[in-house]
């Protein structure tokens, strides 16, 4: 499924490389579809080493939100990285450091990434456990970017394995404005790296898909800032 540039493609409307149990490839996805993601990379070539396999349902999405809601919303006044001022703030942190939420937010985002990534790009700090508990679900290697490369050592900016001529899918945790994304994405292209889509748990919906899409990237977000609220309520 192609969308087009700047679209944010919230869960339900994407399907997973394999088609779940009892959709045609034509059809529209059940809301909860079968992960059977293992399967479908290594039909792809995409999955090495040994793997444990995963096929469960996914959490279901409203549930799933207002669990979100309940453990990350705070407000106040908080200083976003873009400079703007917002009363409200989601601590990616708070759902992160949960085991099992975190892990029901990887299943949820397992049918984001499209077939033919050959690695998890998780960006320094609160990509790295997305990407680690998603590339568990998926069977789908791991790298981890950081800010800077670091200049010891083996020098490099994205750790785990090379990256050059592979197609990377970035996983970010909440986008706003998507300077971060746009940083580490002009450092893993100046690499080699070919890039797909971003996925990440929260758009802010404050104009990043946008900038996102005039770098050739599509974000493809669990939920909307629109769609946590209204699952809260």
């Amino acid at each position: 499924m192609t969308a087009p540039p700047g679209t944010v493609i919230p869960r339900q409307s994407l399907r997973a490389g394999v088609a779940p149990e009892g959709a045609s490839p034509a059809g529209a996805v059940s809301p909860l579809p079968r992960i059977r993601t293992l399967e479908g990379r290594r039909a792809h070539g995409n999955v090495t080493g040994t793997v444990r396999s995963r096929d469960m349902a996914a959490p279901d999405r409203t549930d799933l939100a207002r669990r979100i809601h309940a453990a990350s919303h705070l407000t106040g006044t908080f200083t976003l990285r873009s400079g703007a001022v917002s009363n409200e703030y989601f601590d990616k942190y708070r759902f992160e450091s949960d085991p099992v939420l975190l892990q029901d937010i990887a299943h949820a985002s397992a049918a984001l990434v499209p077939s033919g990534v050959d690695c998890l790009a998780g960006l320094e700090l609160g990509g790295v456990p997305l990407a680690t508990m998603l590339s568990q679900v998926t069977g789908i290697p791991a790298v981890f970017v950081r800010k800077q490369a670091k200049t010891y050592g083996t020098c490099r900016l994205a750790e785990g394995r090379d990256i050059e001529g592979r197609r990377l899918c970035i996983v970010e945790d909440v986008v706003t404005s998507g300077g971060a994304v746009l940083d580490a994405a002009a450092e893993l292209r100046g690499r080699g790296a070919q890039l797909g889509p971003v996925v990440c748990v929260i758009d802010r919906e404050s104009g990043g898909a946008e900038k996102l899409a005039s770098s050739g990237l599509t974000l493809h977000a669990l939920y909307t800032m629109s769609e946590l609220g209204a699952a809260a309520n």
